[in-house]
């Protein structure tokens, strides 16, 4: 089902005609002219349950007997097709919160995430007809996407070789928008924004993959320590050859290599012994 125009007329102009024939009706029973007054003012009667009113930002769905005649979007007074029933449909901007979710990653760990969703109606026809309740469609539907996309990406990707729920968070609100808009499109909703609100690892989990992040911070840090260290060693001893400061053996600069390497690569200042010379 697709949303159409409704059939509409002005109200302002049809509660003039109304004014008019109330005036009308009421003169004619006055006169004793009942069959003409009657008529006249059940006239009035259809035309008074033919008005309607739109507020801005809604959409009113015309339902006659069971069949659709159209939607009315502009805010206003109406006169539409008498005694119908009437579905109003608001079309702005919502937000909607996902409960924390307690999912697994791609790679089996536990974590808990959560996410916001910004939706709004674009066609009244399907959100009216084709789902029961098209709130409820869009709550349940973003929690089961939100559950895919999550089950996709590790949390974090120690390697950084691809796409995790942590480093790459507009990816994921990228993929997790066109999921949902493939969902609900059904519902005639149209995703403007989806982005992840809370992600964290699951309690039973959390001290321990805690220090395997420390673990791995320390592992990187150590490996731009040593790959500066070799570096500066390097640039160090070709400067004493060239300079011709001093003639190293390569006893002596294994030596050298091996106290730079020990005083650039600790964690702790290094305590120097100067060589005096000898007594003999």
């Amino acid at each position: 089902m697709n949303e159409k125009k409704a059939l509409a007329v002005n109200g302002y102009f049809a509660t003039l005609i109304l004014v008019i024939l109330l005036a009308g009706g009421i003169f004619l029973l006055v006169q004793e002219q009942f069959v003409t007054g009657i008529i006249a003012e059940a006239i009035v009667l259809v035309i008074m349950a033919s008005l309607t009113v739109v507020q801005p930002n809604q959409a009113v769905a015309i339902t006659f007997f069971g069949d659709y005649k159209g939607t009315i979007r502009k805010s206003g007074l109406w006169l539409t097709v008498p005694f119908s029933i009437r579905k109003t449909v608001s079309l702005r901007v919502r937000n909607f919160n996902s409960a924390k979710l307690k999912v697994n990653d791609v790679e089996g760990n536990p974590i808990e995430i959560a996410a916001v969703v910004v939706f709004k109606v674009v066609d009244s026809a399907k959100a009216l007809f084709d789902v029961d309740n098209y709130e409820q469609f869009v709550e349940i539907q973003s929690e089961t996407a939100l559950r895919h996309v999550a089950s996709k990406y590790p949390y974090d990707n120690f390697a950084g070789e691809a796409y995790s729920l942590r480093g790459n968070s507009d990816e994921v609100a990228a993929e997790l928008s066109q999921e949902l808009q493939t969902r609900l499109a059904v519902a005639g909703v149209e995703v403007v924004e989806a982005r992840l609100t809370h992600l964290a690892y699951s309690t039973e989990i959390a001290s321990a993959m805690l220090q395997r992040q420390q673990a791995a911070a320390i592992l990187s840090a150590r490996q731009k320590i040593v790959e500066g260290a070799v570096g500066m060693v390097q640039m160090a001893i070709g400067q004493l050859q060239e300079q011709g400061i001093v003639e190293l053996d390569e006893e002596r600069k294994a030596a050298m290599i091996n106290n730079l390497m020990v005083a650039i690569v600790s964690d702790r200042s290094a305590s120097p012994v100067i060589n005096t010379g000898t007594l003999y």
